[in-house]
């Protein structure tokens, strides 16, 4: 089956991207980001590597002098892709990325159902290519952010690929909720999800495993509020809660707030 709405949501993203970048100063494209060692350039970079390797086109064989930042083999290879782009300019980088993006599309919305039944490796494991696009639209999206909140220019907070986005992170609540912050048998934790993506997301303990409730129950533990930017960054790993700060509401049990909270970074 082709997935079309998944074409449609990295085609919205991918242009927003074209249109925001098109903004950018010299000094703006070197910018630092949240994500260490990476600047604003850097995040656009491993957008097009990664692009250009599903694409099918040859790789670089340059090899990033310091890797000491990467936390993975993934991590690792995407720096070899960013670190090949860091002599060019950002205008450089962003009319390879217009092209590759244009290529990409084509590619994409011609393509038959066996193209996207191929087995191909995912960062959650092996899946299909239609399963890859999934993660290419959270991945485009969440550096596309990171580029607007390093230079200031927010947008495109709502939408498909946003909510698309952030409920693919929702997820991951209950391991955060049941195994990292060791929520006692029965407690429900209820995480409110306030902005541009609204998100109400209750997780409760049953037989020592937590999982999100279909309603919110009479009493709960703690409830802890933050909106979907903060969200975002705090899932991402871009920032702690404690930089965060007044970003996050904790009502209620706020110690089991703080633990849930503190460990809230889901990214591989």
């Amino acid at each position: 089956m082709i997935p079309t709405d998944t074409i449609n949501k990295l085609e919205e993203t991918w242009n927003s991207i074209s249109d925001f970048c098109s903004q950018l100063t010299e000094a703006q494209w070197k910018t630092p980001s949240q994500l260490p060692a990476w600047t604003v350039q850097d995040n656009l970079s491993h957008l097009v590597g990664t692009e250009a390797g599903l694409e099918g086109l040859e790789k670089s064989s340059h090899k990033a002098a310091d890797v000491s930042h990467t936390k993975n083999p993934i991590g690792e290879a995407n720096e070899h892709d960013v670190d090949s782009r860091r002599s060019m300019t950002g205008a450089a980088v962003l009319a390879e990325w217009k092209a590759l993006v244009a290529t990409r599309i084509h590619t994409l919305r011609n393509a038959d159902d066996a193209y996207f039944e191929k087995e191909s490796f995912t960062p959650t494991g092996p899946g299909t290519l239609a399963d890859f696009l999934h993660i290419r639209v959270l991945d485009s999206w969440i550096h596309e952010q990171d580029m607007r909140r390093t230079t200031g220019k927010p947008g495109h907070q709502g939408g498909p690929s946003a909510e698309h986005t952030i409920d693919r992170l929702i997820r991951t609540i209950p391991i955060v909720v049941g195994k990292r912050a060791q929520t006692p048998e029965g407690g429900t934790v209820v995480v409110a999800i306030t902005g541009a993506v609204k998100r109400t997301v209750a997780t409760t303990v049953v037989d020592g495993r937590a999982q999100v409730s279909t309603e919110v129950p009479p009493s709960v533990l703690v409830t802890i509020t933050m909106d979907s930017d903060v969200f975002l960054q705090l899932a991402t790993g871009r920032a702690t809660h404690t930089e965060l700060g007044s970003g996050i509401a904790i009502s209620g049990d706020s110690e089991l707030g703080t633990r849930v909270v503190s460990q809230f970074n889901m990214m591989i």
